[in-house]
């Protein structure tokens, strides 16, 4: 990795592109420093700090690298647009009209990415006053009359990161969406250094800190592993006539990763599991005493307050799992081209065959995808209660698969830049083809 970054800075114009993504970087922390006005961020950081960071509020602050703390421009970060995207794919699965677009290619593609970008702004305005009448429910006192900036700021912020994203995906390096997240979790990294320390100094033993580093690399092998792991299925290919020319026949594989879904079961899961939690914590001890008893319940159903609620959590995210693969697998779809294509698996008749055995396949590629991610999802909790270290919650969830998976996306786009350029460690350079007037 080390020699493919340095070949990389050789060239200017790849360099070009790994500082443009650096200078995004950059006006990311800056931005996430800027208070929103109207709002009191000592207040706000007051609050993170009595509230505990298993709720909603330290998952979205997590993401946006401390910018939700801070009451930042970048508060809400990128997630409007993160659920108008998974809004808008699971539309594109259940509206026929919407799949007729996504069919449509290229220019198809381009219309859903636009009708993604104005539900994300929308999102952002309901998402940003829901974050304001919550803040008022937790007494959090904003200037009044300046509701309306702050959720024009707020959306503004987002809608910012947004194009920036876009503009990194041109001009940079790998997925600009996924680089602004990557940027988000990263810049809360230096606060979870200084809260290991600090929970040293407090008395937990620094033997259990040891544990934690040891647990953390071993987490991020496995990570790379299953990220990494795909199933190949052999694909023969019949020879064709296709107008006056004919194909050749050959072979292929067909590729089934083994986690399909990525991180979206674990963010269904613990968002299903958080917001009612986040919500109900706004209730005060003056109601009813049923609402207020059903408030303590749903306190103690957080992931990681007790083992009962940590293996439903587990097992939410083995659920979803299953369900969002079977939404961007379609093995009907994957049967259908193969028929159509002329291929063909070897040992499998064309037909239903073919397709009981692509379920098969899949059923169980899915259950060792739902096995790792619900490991994943619960050791964000296990491990820092086994050490004492209760703030450092990147040893798993959603932060760390997304960290891994983003750099090793980025290291890919890297060498697909260098591919381009021929450089010689990845291409063995043949002989010079001769020149017309040679």
């Amino acid at each position: 990795m080390i020699e493919k970054l340095i070949a990389a800075w050789q060239i200017p114009d790849v360099k070009r592109r790994i500082l443009f993504v650096l200078l995004m970087f950059a006006i990311f922390a800056v931005g996430a420093h800027i208070p929103v006005p109207g709002v009191n961020p000592n207040q706000i950081s007051g609050f993170m700090s009595q509230t505990s960071t298993n709720n909603l509020f330290g998952l979205i602050n997590a993401f946006s690298g401390g910018a939700l703390r801070r009451f930042s421009v970048f508060a809400m970060g990128i997630a409007p647009y993160i659920n108008a995207s998974i809004i808008a794919q699971m539309m594109t699965m259940a509206i026929p009209k919407w799949r007729a677009i996504e069919q449509e290619g290229e220019a198809g593609r381009k219309r859903i990415a636009a009708y993604t970008r104005v539900g994300s702004i929308v999102l952002g305005v309901v998402q940003s006053i829901g974050m304001l009448l919550l803040f008022r429910q937790f007494s959090i006192v904003l200037a009044p009359g300046e509701e309306l900036v702050i959720i024009v700021t707020l959306t503004a912020g987002s809608t910012f990161l947004l194009w920036l994203g876009e503009q990194v995906t041109e001009h940079g390096v790998g997925n600009g969406v996924s680089l602004v997240i990557f940027a988000g979790i990263m810049l809360s990294m230096p606060s979870y250094i200084a809260g290991i320390f600090q929970s040293i100094r407090e008395g937990v033993a620094w033997i259990n800190g040891v544990f934690l580093v040891v647990a953390f690399v071993a987490m991020v092998v496995l990570v790379v592993y299953i990220t990494q792991g795909t199933r190949r299925i052999p694909v023969m290919h019949f020879k064709r006539v296709v107008g006056r020319g004919q194909t050749q026949g050959g072979s292929s594989f067909l590729p089934i990763k083994v986690n399909s879904a990525g991180v979206i079961p674990i963010i269904f899961a613990i968002s299903l599991m958080l917001l009612p939690a986040t919500l109900m914590n706004a209730v005060p001890a003056s109601v009813g005493s049923l609402l207020y008893e059903a408030k303590h319940w749903l306190l103690k159903l957080q992931p990681g307050e007790n083992w009962w609620s940590t293996a439903f959590y587990a097992l939410l995210v083995a659920l979803f799992t299953y369900f969002y693969t079977a939404i961007v697998l379609p093995v009907e779809d994957m049967a259908d081209n193969l028929n159509k294509g002329g291929s063909y698996i070897p040992g499998i008749r064309m037909g239903k065959p073919t397709l009981d055995y692509l379920e098969t396949v899949v059923s169980r590629i899915t259950f060792a995808g739902a096995v790792f991610l619900s490991f994943i999802a619960v050791m964000q909790y296990v491990v820092p209660n086994w050490t004492g270290f209760s703030s450092f919650t990147l040893i798993g969830g959603t932060s760390l698969l997304i960290l891994v998976g983003v750099a090793i996306e980025t290291m890919q786009a890297i060498e697909a830049q260098l591919l381009m350029r021929n450089y010689e460690g990845f291409i063995k350079k043949g002989p010079r083809s001769p020149q017309i007037g040679q």
